[in-house]
């Protein structure tokens, strides 16, 4: 299988870009890179849910139902839709309070967020952090980000004045999610690689997190029903983690992907990698994750 999938890579340039991209994510150890982003958005979620309380409190002031409207959407039933229906109650009540604590949340989580992508990409480019300059680093990157969701709802406002330009509004959320992600590819990572060879992986990370959202607004609502029936209120961070999981490995592949279409534009360099010293093995060569490579000696 794997000598015809090579023969397909000789032949169609894509397949063979590909295939790289798989061999670089397996080498780098991707899964556990994507599941410290996983474990860092699942974290940031209880800060950032104090902003969604705050947001909560004064949308549910002026609408009654929207708890039962809430609940009625996810499908939710028993324990989990009364804690959910406690919770939006008590937001209300104390909807001006939380929210300065929840803007501090939320720069917070996004910090921890950030921190845990950062060092997601310098894995994939193979570069060191910044150290203490990487939290500066992160709160411009918030302000950037701030700024093109700023333009982006705008936008999207703007276009629902003209019906005829609907169709828009897919485009829109698709540029500005290209922006986003060359923003976050250039901004964060320790390099100086300019923001044109960042537009593939760029291009794919969004397109694959429009085809998470969409995923998520049909699948997330129907696993919080099912598993919230089964497991209760545990049920939703399930899907959550699901969701977050499917997340974390979308920006280690959209990053390996532009470093390897830069390897095949700009060349490689071989470096001496220091490793233990173990009796009875010489190591040959190391991975890109710095896993040697030994070579068995007899004893002797």
């Amino acid at each position: 299988m794997k000598a015809r999938l090579q023969k397909l890579g000789e032949r169609y340039r894509w397949v063979g870009v590909a295939l790289r991209v798989q061999d670089r994510y397996r080498e780098l150890n991707g899964n556990h890179l994507a599941a410290a982003i996983t474990l860092a958005g699942f974290i940031s979620l209880f800060p950032l849910l104090l902003v969604v309380i705050a947001i909560i409190g004064f949308v549910s002031h002026q609408s009654v139902d929207l708890a039962s409207d809430v609940v009625a959407r996810l499908g939710l039933t028993g324990d989990t839709a009364r804690i959910l229906t406690d919770t939006m109650d008590k937001a209300e009540k104390s909807r001006r309070s939380v929210s300065a604590i929840g803007l501090a949340g939320l720069v917070w989580s996004g910090l921890g967020l950030i921190a845990a992508i950062q060092y997601g990409l310098n894995t994939v480019w193979q570069v060191q952090g910044r150290g203490m300059r990487d939290k500066l680093t992160g709160l411009a990157w918030l302000g950037g980000a701030a700024v093109l969701f700023l333009a982006s709802f705008a936008l999207t406002a703007a276009i629902r004045f003209v019906p005829l330009l609907a169709p828009l509004s897919i485009l829109v959320g698709v540029a500005v999610g290209v922006g986003l992600w060359i923003w976050t590819m250039k901004v964060l990572p320790n390099h100086t690689v300019g923001w044109k060879s960042l537009l593939p992986g760029a291009i794919f990370g969004a397109v694959g997190l429009e085809v998470l959202k969409v995923a998520g607004s049909i699948w997330v609502p129907m696993a919080v029903a099912s598993s919230s029936a089964l497991y209760g209120s545990l049920g939703v961070v399930f899907a959550v983690l699901a969701w977050l999981l499917f997340f974390g490995r979308l920006v280690v592949y959209s990053s390996v992907l532009n470093v390897v279409m830069w390897e095949r534009r700009h060349g490689t360099v071989t470096v001496d990698v220091e490793v233990p010293r173990v009796p009875g093995e010489v190591p040959l060569a190391a991975t890109r994750a710095g896993d040697a490579v030994p070579r068995q000696v007899p004893a002797g």
